[in-house]
């Protein structure tokens, strides 16, 4: 058995209207267009989680709080008090390096696991005081990054999978297409027990308030969701897309909203993924049960 998380940062679950790209795309969007008191028809028989992201405390929700609660199971902004933006400050690192999924899965014996992200070099020479969650969480379990190499050899993924922007950096890696980035993180699920791969470009253009940007980038990362579960094993794979908080799916405002976030679920476990899932605190515990459910059929 092996499970496929895909992180998005800032996709919630809003209302339709204009402010929405998710709205004006239609069925482009699919299946990531979730609406408000609406049952989405996901593809291949996906199923829908709807997630608080809040988890009980005041205020907007926030990506270091919500990506540490998404990746160790712990509910930080509970534990801590308060939702925290941008990267997760020490207190954060800690719980981190002490419940990253990563290091669970490792404890539990399920391994290989692998961040299908791919690094540049410039992180190695010159590595930003803020980290993302996902770093601490690879580097708490003593993880190999992936690197340029990688993504050059079609063995990573970079944040912006048709390697736009890495190219725009000066680097020497190729265009891809939705289908094609999609193909390189298919096999690394194949490969792996576990396989997590971040996208946080959503959260960048919901910001900005920029429509145009937020339904280009919505289209094709629509297009690239749809190619990954088209080409997984679904029978021996559990696929789920999450998110932080919302944001993109209301371009009226440049804040993070309340709104609920999407959970979806395709493949083998995907229902006990839906009946598990409530709160972000549940995603790491529905993905540790969904790889040792079989483990225990084995025994």
């Amino acid at each position: 058995m092996r499970t496929l998380l895909i992180f998005v940062d800032g996709l919630g679950i809003g209302t339709r209207g204009a402010h929405n790209p998710l709205d004006r795309l239609g069925d482009a969007a699919a299946p990531l267009a979730v609406f408000t008191g609406e049952d989405p028809q996901l593809p291949h028989d996906g199923l829908l989680a709807h997630t608080d992201a809040c988890l009980g405390v005041e205020g907007r929700p926030q990506s270091a709080s919500g990506q540490t609660t998404i990746l160790t199971g712990v509910n930080a902004p509970a534990l801590l008090g308060y939702h925290k933006q941008g990267f997760p400050n020490e207190a954060m690192r800690e719980i981190i390096r002490e419940h990253s999924i990563f290091l669970q899965l490792q404890r539990a014996g399920i391994e290989p696991n692998t961040f299908a992200n791919a690094y540049t070099p410039r992180f190695f020479q010159t590595r930003p005081r803020w980290v993302s969650a996902t770093t601490v969480a690879v580097e708490a379990a003593s993880m190999r990054f992936r690197q340029l190499e990688d993504l050059q050899r079609g063995e990573a993924v970079y944040q912006d999978f048709t390697n736009e922007l890495v190219i725009e950096a000066g680097f020497d890696v190729p265009p891809r297409t939705p289908a094609g980035a999609a193909e390189s993180l298919a096999a690394l699920v194949a490969a792996h027990r576990f396989t997590l791969y971040e996208y946080f470009i959503t959260d960048r253009v919901g910001h900005a308030q920029d429509m145009d940007a937020a339904l280009r980038v919505i289209s094709n990362l629509a297009a690239f969701v749809r190619a990954v579960v088209e080409r997984v094993d679904l029978s021996e794979t559990t696929v789920l897309l999450t998110s932080d908080h919302g944001n993109v799916e209301d371009l009226s405002v440049r804040n993070h909203t309340r709104n609920l976030v999407p959970t979806l679920a395709w493949g083998a476990r995907r229902a006990e993924v839906q009946s598990r899932v409530r709160t972000l605190a549940d995603i790491t515990p529905a993905i540790i049960e969904t790889l040792t459910a079989k483990e225990a059929t084995h025994a």
